[in-house]
């Protein structure tokens, strides 16, 4: 499948998990794909460029959008993000801050820094990754919740305002994945093994949603093939937001 040739695309967060596959498939697919992280990819993947870029500082993002897209920018994957955990009585100022910081005002930056590309492109799309958190309560995830469901709303307002420049904006909505991220929050457990139990028990397919299955959600909806797409929040949750399936 060639539906992303020529296509210029960022995706931040890039260098593992669902940024990395992300950046797979849509290499894969035709795509020229930059990739923006703080750390270097483990595993780089053939002919993918790679980037290092802060998203929390608006100098470092401006100069490096403006470096990948002198040559033209059609796509945006706005994937780079931090966790926490804890109730609302758990984080600080500081922590409130940070999540957000990057989470939320990160892919403000990023999207400002793209926008004025994408408006010259005739495939234009950005896709931001929210969380099954965002419209569904889970326990100790008070500040990743605020900011997620912060990202979801600011896709449908970016969507509604871009709307006639020819950019469509989309979001994924991934339940728990199986990816190095997880696998840090898991380590700031008691008791990992019991907490990734109780991840999969919740999700009504009796396991987690891997990275392979979001990039392929995310390439949905970056794709030219979904020109009539924009302003939705695509669940790829195993059913965890719409499904009411007692325990086995």
């Amino acid at each position: 499948m060639s539906d992303f040739k020529d296509l210029v695309s960022i995706v931040t967060g890039g260098a593992s998990g669902i940024g990395e596959a992300t950046a797979k498939l849509l290499q894969s697919r035709g795509a020229k794909v930059f990739v923006f992280d703080r750390n270097q990819p483990i595993n780089p993947i053939n002919g993918v460029s790679y980037l290092m870029c802060d998203i929390t500082n608006r100098e470092d993002v401006n100069k490096s959008v403006a470096d990948v897209a002198k040559n033209g920018l059609d796509i945006l994957v706005n994937n780079a993000g931090i966790g926490a955990i804890g109730d609302v009585t758990a984080g600080d100022d500081a922590e409130w801050h940070k999540v957000l910081d990057v989470n939320v005002v990160g892919t403000a930056r990023m999207s400002s820094a793209a926008i004025p590309f994408l408006r010259k492109s005739k495939n234009a799309a950005i896709v931001n990754v929210s969380s099954i958190v965002a419209t569904d309560g889970f326990p100790q995830r008070a500040i990743y919740s605020a900011s997620k469901g912060a990202v979801h709303a600011l896709t449908m307002a970016m969507a509604a305002d871009h709307i006639r420049e020819g950019i469509r904006i989309n979001c994924v909505v991934p339940a728990t994945a199986d990816t190095p991220w997880v696998g840090r929050l898991l380590e700031q457990a008691s008791d990992a093994k019991a907490m990734k139990e109780a991840l999969i028990a919740r999700q009504p397919m009796g396991r987690l949603v891997t990275a392979e299955e979001i990039a392929h959600a995310i390439c949905y909806l970056a794709s030219p093939l979904s020109s009539s797409t924009t302003g939705i929040g695509l669940n790829v949750d195993g059913g965890v937001g719409g499904l009411r399936v007692p325990p086995k």
